[in-house]
């Protein structure tokens, strides 16, 4: 039996976003173990942060609901075959870090529960705050969006670290600066490496600022999925009184003008005759990597639902890339415009009723 993420919250399974905020909140800063020096307190944390990860993000939830903890992150799911349909989800490890992204600072007891007098740093929360959650991240250029949710297969990998110990805690990061990265199925097939060059102010010792421009290597590992994302910490403008942005590049599928990716499984349609379909056909199938494969349909009749599986022909899986989805074939059948009489009258003698 998996973790109960309801019952570490103490709400119910039908509980609100709002709810979930609400007592993520509450449990957050009532075992901070800046603040709770009690034995347990710290796993306790842990267990919360973990528990509203989960609850807060909707797909997560989803499968939480269907698959319990074992088949959220992938193992078995009581009773269940396939646990999550695919998806799997591991807690970073930093309940901090999530503690960060939902009061918007690492240190909440030197301004949050500072009451001090003239100068002291006081922080208000709100209801609606909401956390922008993140799985794998992503560098890039190109059409920018400033932090904002969106982007699919969006999972925890906050990677937030402070700069100079003393210094940032007091200071608010801007908001993540995505950037959409097109890859073609030939550079998610064998990997591949971009260069992104980005243009960011940064400041002169003087406190003066000037433009910088800078190059981003991204590594683009064989077999991820549309939605990685790929993060450049700080790399952003650098102001007074800030940290800098990330800077975060997503991976987009570029259109392909043969195939269609399903995961890892690449879906090519062949284009045959009706005469093709009814009397046989060898159809040389194009692959990802650049050879043919031959089809032999001399023996069988091609439908319009026909598909053929050619195994080990897709792309890599993202964490097995030495593993392969399929080459999925399906049919195009081409019916004639019209056709005369007497062939209408041998087809009508020929094919069965």
């Amino acid at each position: 039996m998996g973790k109960d993420y309801y019952k570490i919250l103490g709400i119910t399974k039908g509980a609100s976003d709002d709810e979930i905020k609400k007592a993520y909140r509450k449990l957050a800063l009532k075992y901070h173990p800046d603040k709770n020096k009690t034995a347990g307190a710290e796993e306790k944390f842990k267990e919360v942060a973990e528990a509203y990860e989960v609850l807060s993000d909707k797909k997560k939830r989803d499968v939480y609901d269907q698959f319990g903890e074992e088949g959220l992150k992938g193992g078995p799911s009581g009773g269940s075959e396939g646990s999550g349909g695919g998806f799997t989800y591991t807690f970073h490890g930093d309940p901090r870090a999530t503690f960060a992204q939902f009061f918007g600072t690492a240190n909440p007891f030197h301004t949050f529960f500072d009451l001090g007098g003239p100068g002291s740093n006081r922080m208000f929360f709100h209801d609606d705050m909401e956390l922008d959650d993140d799985p794998f991240t992503t560098l890039g250029m190109g059409n920018a969006r400033p932090g904002g949710p969106g982007g699919a297969f969006r999972s925890h990998s906050f990677n937030i670290h402070s700069g100079s110990p003393g210094r940032s805690k007091d200071r608010l990061q801007d908001p993540a600066v995505e950037h959409d990265l097109y890859v073609t199925m030939e550079d998610i097939s064998r990997g591949c490496t971009k260069k992104m060059k980005i243009s960011r102010r940064v400041i002169q010792p003087d406190g003066s600022s000037r433009k910088e421009d800078k190059v981003l290597t991204i590594n683009v590992k064989p077999g991820w999925k549309a939605g990685t994302k790929i993060t450049f910490q700080r790399e952003g403008d650098q102001g007074r009184n800030k940290i800098p942005a990330d800077i975060v590049f997503i991976i987009r599928d570029k259109p392909h003008p043969l195939f269609k990716r399903e995961g890892s499984d690449v879906r090519y349609s062949a284009k045959i005759s009706l005469k093709q379909a009814l009397c046989g056909v060898i159809v040389n199938v194009p692959t990802v990597t650049g050879e043919k494969i031959p089809i032999n349909l001399m023996n069988e009749i091609v439908k319009p639902n026909t598909v053929k599986r050619i195994q080990g022909h897709g792309l890599p899986f993202p964490k097995e890339p030495s593993r392969k989805g399929d080459l999925i074939v399906s049919f195009d059948i081409k019916f004639p415009d019209n056709i005369t009489q007497s062939v209408k009258d041998i087809l009508y003698d020929t094919l069965p009723n």
